[in-house]
């Protein structure tokens, strides 16, 4: 007869072989789990250094290539803009290195750099788009007409075009001596430009910007930049906006500029304009403004080609 005992025996032993079984079990498969594992970190590690080798690799090359377009950017631009004068516009977020770059490349073109016109925050500051109004409609040269437009963007594009640019037809100025100097008074005492040194119209102009801005207002702020950059160049005989690897995308003023078809059928937009070769197209770009042409140039998505065609001799 089986007894009471020998079932609780036996059922003692079923567990106590089913904990075996488990802790076996289990250290087996961590074993296995654990090797796959490094298996998988070895194999992942070796993914990062080769690419970390093909990063170097093409940055390489890719400062190869910025050393030979400075080098070879004076002679490509050589004489195409002799006897031009030429005014820079300039955004918050520009930096340095690129603006002196652009400007000894304008002058290695032949063009005279007559002055340069330092934007600030405010300028583009949707939140301050009335206040910029009220003073374009104050400081308007006598007998200089604002462009038919409600944005800001467009006003103070038809009233800086008056003041630093020169007459398209007659090469003259558009505003006396004392009426650019109260206007740029005025802008710089509202916070809207840095104060001007010595600035005097130009016939051309270069608007050049960095990388797009981010945030809720980085629309209104791309918005306001394109369209004043587009008025710059109906005022004058030809504007180029320039901006840095980032700034056509959609919330840049060079993508802006690219969704608007009456925009980009006029105004020329570069870029890549923080990079050497960048900005040889920009002095190329503006060269042809002369002529009336005008492109998308750069290395974005929504660039039309790298660069101007080359002229026929």
């Amino acid at each position: 007869m089986i007894s009471l005992r020998y079932h609780v025996v036996s059922i003692g032993a079923v567990f106590l072989a089913l904990a075996l079984g488990v802790v076996l079990g289990s250290t087996t498969l961590s074993d296995s789990l654990l090797s796959g594992l490094s298996g998988q970190k070895a194999q992942l590690g070796e993914q990062v250094a080769d690419l970390q080798t093909q990063r170097n690799a093409l940055n390489a090359q890719l400062g190869n290539a910025d050393r030979f377009a400075t080098g070879i950017g004076p002679l490509a631009v050589r004489g195409l803009l002799s006897q031009r004068t030429v005014v820079l516009i300039t955004t918050p977020n520009v930096t340095q290195s690129d603006q002196d770059g652009l400007t000894e490349l304008l002058k290695a073109s032949g063009a005279q750099v007559t002055g340069q016109l330092r934007l600030t925050d405010a300028f583009s500051d949707p939140n301050r788009a009335d206040q910029l109004d009220s003073m374009v409609t104050q400081l308007i040269p006598a007998g200089a007409q604002l462009p038919v437009a409600s944005d800001a963007g467009t006003l103070a594009g038809g009233l800086l075009g008056d003041l630093v640019l020169l007459n398209k037809t007659t090469n003259k100025a558009q505003a006396t001596s004392a009426e650019r100097s109260s206007a740029f008074t005025g802008l710089a005492s509202a916070g809207f430009l840095e104060p001007v040194q010595q600035l005097q119209p130009a016939q051309l102009a270069v608007v050049l910007t960095g990388v797009a801005q981010t945030g809720s207002t980085a629309g209104d702020h791309a918005t306001m930049l394109a369209r004043f950059a587009t008025q710059l160049q109906r005022s004058g005989a030809g504007t180029v906006l320039a901006g840095a690897a980032g700034s056509a995308t959609g919330s840049g003023p060079l993508g802006v500029v690219r969704a608007d078809g009456s925009a980009d059928s006029i105004l020329s937009t570069v870029d890549d304009a923080d990079t050497a070769a960048g900005r040889i197209v920009t002095v190329l770009a503006l060269h042809d403004q002369l002529a009336g042409k005008a492109g998308a140039y750069g290395t974005a998505g929504n660039a039309s080609a790298p660069a101007p065609q080359p002229t026929a001799s």
